[in-house]
């Protein structure tokens, strides 16, 4: 994890805690020739406009005054909903999407996909169990935590 990322997760998290928002995720990445210090924030029932804002404001507050400076390049800073195809991180995430759609992104192939969306089953700490189609045709896998690159809420279409 890069000391920007940690750094902005010490910052952040105080701050909404006392508003009782999760931290999804937080991400700096350059994208062209510009940097995005993007933090992904919910809650039950979901964040909108006006919390971001303010998480935003409070954030932007905090980094301003700290010297040193821990972002001394230019960057833009977003505050958004992790959306309807949230990413799947921590233990708990896993667990509150057992019996959910979600995609899976794997590191090695598995029959010859790297990719992979069905209903989660089963989240053991080792394992995740996933029931996908093949044509009409149900078919279960499981997966290996490690083999495991992302994973994601999906839409079912």
């Amino acid at each position: 994890m890069s000391s920007v990322v940690e750094t902005v997760t010490e910052v952040v998290l105080p701050i909404l805690e006392e508003k009782q928002f999760e931290l999804v995720e937080v991400e700096f990445v350059k994208e062209g020739k510009s940097w995005f210090l993007r933090i992904f924030i919910d809650k039950e029932g979901g964040i909108d406009i006006e919390e971001c804002a303010y998480v935003s404001e409070q954030v932007s507050e905090k980094l301003d005054a700290m010297d040193p400076d821990p972002i001394p390049q230019a960057y833009f800073l977003e505050i958004s909903s992790p959306g309807a195809e949230r990413p799947l991180k921590k233990e708990k995430d896993f667990e509150k999407a057992v019996g959910s759609f979600i995609h899976i992104s794997l590191y090695q192939a598995i029959d010859g996909q790297k990719q992979y969306e069905g209903i989660l089953n089963e989240v053991t700490e080792e394992h995740l169990t996933l029931t996908y189609r093949v044509k009409t045709r149900e078919k279960t896998v499981v997966f290996d935590r490690k083999n495991i690159a992302k994973a994601r809420l999906a839409i079912q279409f």
